[in-house]
């Protein structure tokens, strides 16, 4: 398949966030111009707002979102927008419905949202004796329910595919340690309840210097035609510390453990001042993305400097370009 062939699998989002490409612009992911689009004090306990995942829900949009309160507590909170930019967060976290015998989570951070069915799953790290990917689902945005701290700890950045594959759901997860880990490869998991997962793969890891310390899966994967586009962060070790860029790969359709072509150059790398100054410098982190078969318009939610919430835009056929 010629890659000018490719297409986004799934319904039209035409009422997505967009912004065309800025006048001579040559890198194939822009920022929004009025980023960001949700400040660090968005609700009134915060210090900061980031790591955020965002689906389209009943013709708007609804979300989960990372809020570190000012005695920096880890929290999830939901949040509702009608156009994907202005975002009413709730000021609350989110009251997790945990069931008989599964350990309540201790804090939550960096989610992901996924739609499967006429379910929302979401997926987070969890504090379980250590950070650990658990999973949880919710039908309107106001009623969540737990379902099972899917990995052991320690684990990070679990996303889920957004469809059974060959009657198995799928999981993406970096195995990792209690602290700031300093490495990091991508595996997948499957499982035939959501409670019960094995049937482990590696995925792929770092090649390239700019995510030469560690990588890990970013927002839900998009299914196109060619296979699964994955967004992903990596990592470079800089003698200023740790520096946060991101990437893509395609997937196989079928078997998604196996790689068919990622980007050897980053995708965007933290260059503006908000994405470089904040309480973690040099940090682009991306969550959530919203897709439209339509026109192959592609709208990524990102975290930048761990304070707040950015977009960027980007298009299917420029990604791929961009692949080797």
């Amino acid at each position: 398949m010629q890659m000018t062939d490719v297409r986004i699998v799934g319904e039209p989002l035409p009422g997505m966030p967009w912004e065309e490409k800025p006048a001579g612009c040559i890198d194939p992911v822009w920022r929004f111009s009025k980023n960001p689009i949700i400040g660090r004090h968005a609700v009134a306990c915060a210090n900061s707002v980031f790591n955020s995942a965002v689906v389209p829900f009943q013709g708007v949009f609804a979300g989960v979102f990372r809020v570190d309160d000012r005695a920096r507590n880890m929290r999830l909170h939901a949040g509702r927008s009608a156009n994907g930019i202005d975002w009413k967060i709730e000021n609350d976290p989110i009251e997790w419905i945990v069931p008989d015998g599964v350990e309540p989570p201790e804090y939550g951070y960096d989610p992901r949202v996924c739609r499967i069915g006429e379910s929302y799953y979401v997926s987070w790290c969890s504090g379980f004796r250590g950070p650990a990917v658990a999973l949880g689902k919710t039908s309107d945005f106001e009623r969540f329910e737990m379902i099972e701290n899917a990995m052991l700890p320690f684990n990070r950045n679990g996303v889920l595919f957004p469809k059974k594959i060959k009657d198995d759901y799928l999981l993406l997860s970096r195995p990792s340690d209690p602290g700031h880990t300093p490495f990091g490869e991508i595996f997948i998991s499957r499982s035939r309840n959501l409670t019960d997962w094995g049937r482990h793969r590696f995925v792929m890891s770092g090649t390239q210097p700019w995510e030469s310390t560690k990588i890990g899966a970013g927002p839900i994967p998009i299914e196109t035609t060619a296979g699964w586009l994955l967004f992903y962060h990596g990592v470079l070790t800089s003698c200023n510390g740790f520096v946060y860029h991101f990437g893509a790969a395609l997937l196989d359709a079928n078997e998604p453990w196996k790689l068919l072509k990622r980007t050897r150059r980053y995708l965007l790398s933290p260059q503006a001042e908000y994405e470089c100054i904040g309480d973690v410098p040099n940090v682009v982190f991306p969550c959530a993305a919203l897709a439209d078969s339509e026109t192959g318009r592609i709208a990524v939610y990102y975290g930048a400097a761990d304070t707040v919430v950015c977009l960027a835009f980007t298009t299917l056929g420029d990604v791929l370009d961009w692949m080797d």
